[in-house]
């Protein structure tokens, strides 16, 4: 084994550790910062600890390493929602308002068949950082994809009872499709 694989499989160790122990969401710069490597390093690094089935999830707040004690924990449900994209805050204040973390959006492409976004947003600042970095980037949202903007969410909480009142709330907004 050469010492570039023995530093770079060290690197892939630290970064996981370093994911693992965070709390939060951690960017590829700040890893990078932290390793002394390029973001586009750690990009690569990421992908390669992904393909051993570490679970991380690249959000639009930085990395995240999936805890599964915790998610064992949460109750995960699958919701399928329609609205216009002027009512996308609506929806994601609506899910974490009820204490609802809002994993993923997910929409069927007539080619690539199932796309699906990591969103993991938790509570209002994370739903408006989401949102002011989709108008950063001017870019659409995925359910824009579908022809009548039908998506799905994997969601998650605490109970049951979060749940439902969060789909009761959906359906008043007419966001929920049943």
């Amino acid at each position: 084994m050469s010492t570039n694989q023995t530093a770079s499989e060290a690197r892939r160790f630290q970064i996981l550790e370093l994911l693992k122990q965070a709390n939060r969401p951690i960017t590829g710069k700040e890893i990078g910062e932290r390793t002394g490597v390029s973001r586009q390093i750690v990009v690569g690094d990421i992908n390669l600890l992904k393909a051993v089935d570490e679970p991380i999830v690249a959000t639009s707040r930085g990395y995240l390493y999936m805890n599964e004690q915790k998610a064992a924990n949460q109750i995960e449900r699958i919701v399928v929602c329609q609205h216009s994209a002027n009512q996308t805050e609506e929806e994601l204040t609506i899910f974490v308002d009820h204490g609802v973390t809002v994993k993923d959006v997910r929409v069927e492409h007539p080619v690539y068949g199932d796309l699906t976004a990591s969103i993991m947003v938790t509570n209002r600042m994370e739903v408006k950082e989401f949102l002011k970095k989709i108008a950063a980037a001017n870019a659409v949202y995925l359910s824009a994809l579908s022809e009548d903007h039908t998506h799905l969410h994997t969601v998650m909480a605490d109970n049951v009872k979060q749940l439902d009142q969060a789909f009761v709330a959906l359906r008043k907004a007419g966001i929920l499709v049943e």
